[in-house]
């Protein structure tokens, strides 16, 4: 008697404090009630994922540095004003002139005008000008140095594939954030599916004892019996209130992807919890055979290959001697000036500049620096290239393992809940004891749970398969 009083006590005692642990569950802002599914909370993570919009402004940033490397091949206007204000002479000239660099070739165009009043001394004689002024057009074009590649060009190569690398890191982190969306909905599904497992099997302790009591009050059931369901309801009761916990963490986790239009998190409640195992079905992820092909951190090293290759070229450009060709052909116009009619008729020239490394140290420690980079991003390609592959297959091995786990899982609810069925039959009409009914409701129980934790692990590695193939459409990230 004082042992069925103080377990009677500690059910009452129990079942006061379960509504407070309960109450202190944050509740859920979301006033939809239609199931959370999981392409719901993918998209939701793809466009307002923090990490995914940081990465964003990381690619726009990088395209920000490619205009600047663009502006080493703006046209440059500039003028130039010269007038003696004192002294014996009182020329005076104004230039402008217009240069535009050459996009294949390290040379440049250009455009000049230039007009001059007044006398000059023997030695500025090239500063006359008939009275409407001189217009002279020209070019200069690198042969060697600088035909194929200059630091002009290299920049502007080098700033495009810092573009293609700050989208392949964003491409990386997309990947990465919908792989822990998904793992965070799945997690919360499976919590939320254990928990309804658990309160199943707390409503047959609750329902059976008020038949218990009122057999134990007529003498048909002795009264330990009651006391023995007493503790059964607290031991499944506790379970319960545990999962509550873990259902309630699993929900906050989630709510770290699973955002609002605005970007804000979204706390989803219970009723949004699916009914079945089949939101645990994960993505359809399929290891096709350029699998390593579209894997962003492979073509973020494919690219800084080309970089180093790139710094490489340019690097043995230095060490070629320097041969430009320049023409140009200018006309005066108008009258005749203080210079004489000898500026009037058309004028051609041409020229050439030559030089030649001696030594040139520098250029040689460059190309022995990018040589050394260039080498060492091949081999790391490499190794990346054996160690995705070894990494997919390991993956899809343990998909099949993980499916294969959920069918016997499967089976082994079947047959728990058939036996844990006809126990209670038994115990119903009185042939069977109270411990093993209990015993093959708790084994039936923990089968259920068992098999959904198989079905989350499928999940799970269906995920990391999508994720490790880089399967943007099984990730929620189509474009």
């Amino acid at each position: 008697m004082i042992r069925f009083s103080l377990l009677s006590a500690l059910v009452a005692a129990q079942l006061s404090v379960a509504p407070v642990i309960a109450r202190q569950v944050p509740p859920a802002p979301v006033p939809a009630t239609a199931p959370l599914t999981l392409d719901e909370v993918l998209r939701a993570s793809a466009r307002a994922a923090p990490q995914i919009v940081e990465a964003l402004a990381k690619v726009r940033a990088a395209q920000g540095r490619a205009v600047t490397a663009d502006g080493a091949f703006d046209t440059v206007f500039d003028a130039e004003g010269r007038s003696r204000a004192l002294g014996y002479y009182d020329g005076t000239y104004v230039t402008g002139q217009a240069t535009r660099p050459l996009t294949g070739n390290g040379g440049y165009v250009y455009g000049k005008y230039r007009v001059s009043r007044g006398d000059f001394p023997v030695y500025e004689d090239e500063q006359y000008t008939n009275r409407l002024g001189e217009a002279k057009v020209g070019a200069l074009y690198a042969l060697l140095r600088d035909r194929l590649i200059d630091e002009r060009r290299t920049r502007r190569t080098l700033a495009s594939g810092d573009i293609d690398i700050a989208q392949f890191e964003r491409g990386a982190v997309a990947i990465g954030v919908q792989r822990r969306a998904i793992d965070a909905y799945q997690n919360w599904v499976a919590a939320g599916l254990r928990l309804r497992a658990y309160r199943d099997l707390l409503a047959l302790s609750e329902s059976r004892r008020g038949g218990l009591a009122r057999q134990v009050q007529l003498g048909a059931r002795p009264e330990i019996l009651l006391a023995e369901n007493d503790q059964n309801l607290v031991r499944r009761r506790a379970l319960v209130v545990r999962a509550e916990g873990d259902f309630a963490a699993a929900a906050n986790a989630l709510s770290l992807y699973f955002r609002d239009g605005t970007g804000e998190p979204v706390l989803v409640g219970p009723e949004r919890l699916p009914n079945d195992l089949g939101a645990l079905t994960g993505v359809a992820a399929v290891a096709r055979a350029d699998f390593a092909q579209r894997r962003p951190d492979l073509q973020m090293l494919l690219t800084r290959i080309d970089q180093a290759t790139a710094r490489l070229a340019l690097a043995e450009n230095d060490l070629r001697p320097r041969l430009d060709l320049r023409g140009e052909v200018g006309k005066d116009v108008g009258p005749v000036g203080l210079g004489g009619s000898s500026r009037t008729p058309l004028e051609t020239a041409v020229g050439f500049r030559f030089s030649m490394p001696l030594q040139n140290r520098a250029a040689k420690g460059r190309i022995a620096e990018a040589q050394a980079e260039l080498d060492a991003l091949s081999a790391r390609s490499r190794f990346l290239r054996d160690q995705i592959t070894v990494e997919v297959e390991g993956i899809a091995i343990g998909v099949g393992a993980a499916e294969q786990l959920a069918v016997i899982a499967e089976q082994e609810r079947q047959l728990a809940e058939r036996l844990a069925a006809a126990e209670r039959r038994r115990f119903e009409l009185g042939s069977s004891d109270f411990f093993l009914v209990n015993q093959r409701e708790e084994t039936a129980n923990d089968a259920r749970v068992r098999l959904i934790e198989a079905q989350a692990r499928i999940a799970a590695a269906r995920a990391e398969l999508a994720a490790a193939t880089a399967d943007r459409g099984a990730l929620g990230l189509v474009p």
